[in-house]
């Protein structure tokens, strides 16, 4: 494997620039209160693994995989996909109608993970304030149908821009509930364990994230937990001055925090494949090229 290996998706990519946003751990709890909207997927989540009594781990692990997947060599992003297809394909779970057992990795399961994920990744980065054209949001959609391959999704069944995107949550919304176990999900968002001396860090600190993370979510998810959000314009102020909050903290010392996947890529790279929103405006004319970024 070559040392200058850009991985899966390369400094020159749409993911490489939105993933070293600071706005993504925003995004990443979103994503687990739209996941948990699926009463099926939701379900092989919680009876297949540590999520009650690991749920700091298994938020830690999925933001390593990400991390290893977008800046890490093609091989270790190879190989944490088939890790994770492996424990899919070991796991599955009962529904209490039929009482019949289904596999995690059915594609329509996977498929919802996938969709919710990116969803809430270039929604909070672009109501944040993050720059991205339309032309670019689709590229990021496209983009990750490498991501979707990894977890063993055919990538050619995936939305490849927004436009399809939105077609997808159209199809799926009959099929949401906000049943036991996403219940379960935010609770626990709401109320994580934390050490005693930690507790009034996470009441000001995680329950303000864990808020603005619900609130950005659509209204049919609002509608389906039956907990109100503010008002859209509230939300995107909230979520607009968050984001310039975060981006004012040096981006050498947020990526010192473990396992610093962005400055071992630039070591591996050189100081040009760091990550910065301003690339993809001095790129725009590429991304958005017949076959690229174009719609």
């Amino acid at each position: 494997m070559s040392e200058a290996d850009p991985g899966l998706f390369g400094p020159s990519s749409v993911t490489w620039q939105v993933h070293g946003d600071p706005m993504m751990w925003v995004a990443g709890v979103r994503a687990l209160y739209l996941q948990a909207l699926h009463p099926r997927a939701v379900r092989g989540v919680m009876q297949n693994s540590d999520f009650r009594s690991d749920a700091w781990g298994r938020l830690m692990r999925t933001a390593n995989f990400v991390g290893t997947t977008t800046y890490g060599t093609t091989e270790a992003a190879e190989k944490a996909g088939a890790r994770v297809r492996k424990i899919h394909g070991m796991l599955g779970a009962t529904d209490p109608d039929s009482g019949e057992r289904y596999g995690v990795d059915e594609p329509a399961l996977l498929l919802w993970v996938h969709c919710a994920e990116i969803d809430s990744y270039l929604h909070v980065a672009r109501r944040s304030g993050f720059p991205l054209t339309d032309a670019q949001a689709d590229r990021y959609i496209r983009e990750h149908r490498v991501s979707a391959r990894l977890v063993g999704l055919d990538p050619d069944a995936v939305p490849a821009n927004q436009a399809e995107m939105s077609a997808y949550f159209e199809k799926v919304r009959p099929e949401l509930a906000a049943g036991e176990e996403a219940r379960a999900v935010d609770d626990f968002l709401l109320r994580p364990p934390a050490h005693p001396l930690l507790i009034p860090a996470r009441e000001v600190l995680w329950r303000r994230v864990a808020h603005l993370a619900y609130a950005a979510l659509p209204p049919y998810a609002h509608e389906l937990y039956g907990r109100p959000a503010p008002k859209p314009a509230t939300v995107t102020r909230r979520l607009r001055a968050t984001g310039t909050l975060l981006r004012r903290v040096p981006a050498r010392l947020r990526w010192q925090l473990p396992p610093k996947h962005i400055l071992r890529a630039m070591a591996r790279l050189g100081p040009g494949a760091r990550p910065a929103p301003y690339k993809l405006g001095r790129q725009g004319a590429i991304l958005d090229k017949p076959g690229e970024g174009g719609k």
